[in-house]
């Protein structure tokens, strides 16, 4: 069981995910429990260290934010002690959750499960700090970057051999579209991972991605469901598991993109190599990319990719040396980016999808300045200001409101043996 920062904001809300964990071992569950730190603690220990830095040391960067978690599992720990039941807060690191050594973008490469599954034998419910972890070589403390709770309990169902890994949010489940753009969005009640996957990257916030990679790696079942009522929420697992799927599932969104051009980069092999490397190398992740072939000797070629904004001002200082050393002219950049996609396992078997998307946002007047595609996806790079008008014309024209519910598309309510 995961419980997000809204669901452990006050006291209050709190000794309720405290309440809804002795409920599970109540049932005869061995429950492991992992908990965000509280609402915005999160974004208030950032805001400290730049009152401090302008550019904090990202070591230093984890040792600070690790804290918020481990203050949630505490106080979690001891309303649930005195309810009647055993518990134990564990660090990412006492828990056995090994990293890379990339601060605040750190990745699990091991979970060392021994001491919970000791805690678990003993009848104590397990409360582990998310987002966290341990350098495999530093023994530093790490980070899981945004959302990171998500895969912290994700990887401990998966090393726990758990039937089914809950996430707890302030949200119903996964929905249609966004609800605050589209009021009529539906909730979704089985999604596949790979419909789930592509909706996270292209920008449905519900379930981090990297969570979802790993789930879909070890088979763990993720039911992502409301920590404010009962009944269940979105079902996320393996396609065979699946009914038949629509043609559209759903119409994603962010507003967190940029976008970096380089002008004039010469046109010969290994040059785009070149720049995607260096962008690695600053732990930059690229989502979109194009280059243009010169049509006539002698011309150069234009480069653009499109970045998280947060991650501007890296790319920008990782792609600046290549200027002498490639030739190039002139690095743009926009900060002003959005992204609109359609997800939908249907989308495999169905011709002509992006061409109806295309029209619908012609007809609405949004300008397109970069298509990117996949079997089950199509993304569109739209000026921020046009996105949610992008969403709300394809969520209506490809009929995605409570009216598209499937008779087959119905997902029951999880009670695991073993959660986490």
């Amino acid at each position: 069981m995961k419980f997000g920062g809204t669901s452990v904001a006050d006291a209050e809300r709190i000794q309720r995910a405290a309440q809804r964990i002795v409920q599970r071992a109540d049932e005869g569950n061995h429950v492991v429990a992992v908990l965000s730190a509280r609402g915005k603690h999160t974004d208030e220990l950032v805001a400290l260290a730049h009152e401090v830095s302008p550019r904090p040391h990202p070591r230093e960067m984890d040792m600070l934010l690790s804290t918020g978690e481990r203050v949630t599992c505490a106080l979690a720990a001891m309303v649930i002690n005195d309810l009647g039941h055993e518990a134990i807060s564990l660090t990412g690191s006492q828990a056995g959750i090994v990293t890379d050594s990339g601060h605040t973008k750190a990745r699990i490469i091991e979970v060392k499960a021994h001491r919970i599954r000791e805690a678990l034998d003993g009848g104590k419910i397990v409360l582990v700090a998310g987002f966290q972890g341990v350098s495999h070589d530093s023994f530093d403390v790490t980070t899981l970057g945004r959302g990171g709770s998500d895969t912290t309990a994700v990887a401990l169902a998966a090393a726990l051999g758990a039937e089914v890994c809950e996430i707890f949010t302030d949200v119903a489940g996964v929905f249609s579209a966004d609800p605050r753009i589209v009021p009529e969005a539906r909730k979704l009640p089985v999604l596949t991972f790979e419909e789930m996957l592509e909706m996270a990257a292209s920008g449905a916030g519900v379930l981090q991605l990297r969570s979802v990679e790993y789930a879909r790696n070890h088979a763990v079942t993720i039911h992502c469901r409301s920590s404010f009522e009962d009944g269940p929420g979105t079902v996320v697992q393996d396609e065979e598991q699946t009914m038949e799927r629509p043609l559209v599932t759903a119409v994603t969104h962010s507003t967190s993109e940029a976008r970096v051009t380089l002008m004039g980069l010469p046109d010969r092999p290994g040059i785009a190599g070149r720049v995607l490397t260096a962008l690695a190398g600053a732990n930059v992740n690229v989502d979109m990319i194009i280059q243009n072939e010169p049509l006539s000797e002698g011309h150069l070629a234009d480069m653009s990719v499109t970045v998280p904004r947060d991650d501007l001002l890296e790319a920008r200082e990782a792609l600046a040396p290549l200027k002498e050393e490639l030739g190039f002219g002139d690095i743009q950049t926009d900060d002003q980016m959005g992204k609109v996609s359609l997800v939908g396992a249907g989308m495999k078997s169905h011709p002509g999808v992006a061409a109806k998307a295309l029209t619908v946002l012609g007809e609405a007047d949004v300008n397109i300045e970069m298509i990117s595609t996949s079997p089950i996806k199509i993304s569109c790079v739209v000026r921020e200001a046009d996105v949610e008008t992008a969403v709300r014309q394809l969520h209506t024209a490809f009929e995605l409101g409570p009216d598209a519910v499937l008779h087959e598309d119905v997902a029951g309510d999880h009670r695991p043996k073993v959660s986490s």
